[in-house]
Parts: structure tokens; C-alpha cells; sequence
């Protein structure tokens, strides 16, 4: 079941630069910042509330997050829902017919995760979520 909304997801030129305005400016505390090689960006997490604000910073040129940074300039990329059971809300996707990007959860910065293509989700890209226990969560 989808819980809440986990984070938005800002594609930003230089995750350092944003921290001045989301960290300092905001005063929005850091909860997680790491580089995931396999998907070529720099994610920042920002708590706010129960929810956060993921930064991500292209690290190479041949990832999604690096087309979408130099064909639509910096801003939202995507809304990510919270979900007890990320493969069963896959599933119930694939079920109804909504284009799917990940045909299996996988490990991201906020847990196990997959993505709903945007052309089924009127330009939006969805992305789901369980967070792992322990793991940094809100």
C-alpha cells in the first residue's frame, strides 16, 4: 500500500551549489549523500517533515538523469511514493497496464525502488519505494 509521498526528486548541475540554497538557506537537514555508480549520480537527501527532497547531480554523461539535465535544464524529475511492498505495487502496475521502466525493484538511496515510465503517468515519472530497515528513513 502507498503511504505517503517518500521524496521529490530535483535534477540539479551541482548537488554542492543546491545544498546552499535546500541546506543552508532552508536549513533543511542532509540524511543521506551518496554517489550509485551503476545509476551515474550524486543523491542528496533532505529531510522535511516526514518527507524529503532528493537532490541528484549527474556524475557521467550516459544516464537518464544526465539527458534529462541537458535536454530540460534543472528541476523536478520525479514524485516518489512510499510503499510497504515495492514488487507488489510493481506488480498491480504491470497489472493495469501502466509502461513500466524497472521490471524488478532494485537498490536506490531510498531502498528498494523501480520506476513508472512518465508517458503512462501524464508526463510524470513515479517512482516507488520501501525503505530499508535501518536504513535512514522518515
Amino acid at each position: 500500500m502507498l503511504t505517503k509521498i517518500h521524496h521529490v526528486g530535483i535534477v540539479v548541475h551541482s548537488a554542492d551549489k543546491a545544498l546552499e540554497f535546500y541546506r543552508d538557506a532552508l536549513g533543511l537537514p542532509v540524511t543521506a549523500d551518496k554517489v550509485i555508480e551503476d545509476q551515474g549520480v550524486r543523491g542528496v537527501l533532505l529531510q522535511i517533515g516526514n518527507s524529503e527532497i532528493e537532490l541528484l547531480e549527474p556524475t557521467r554523461d550516459d544516464t537518464g538523469v544526465a539527458r534529462f539535465l541537458a535536454n530540460r535544464g534543472e528541476g523536478m524529475h520525479h514524485i516518489c511514493f512510499e510503499s510497504d511492498d515495492v514488487a507488489k505495487e510493481l506488480e498491480a502496475a504491470r497489472e493495469k497496464g501502466i509502461e513500466l521502466i524497472d521490471q524488478a525493484p532494485r537498490l536506490g538511496l531510498a531502498g528498494m525502488i523501480c520506476f513508472l515510465h512518465p508517458k503512462s503517468n501524464h508526463g510524470v515519472l513515479v517512482e516507488f519505494a520501501t525503505p530499508i530497515q535501518g536504513q535512514h528513513t522518515h
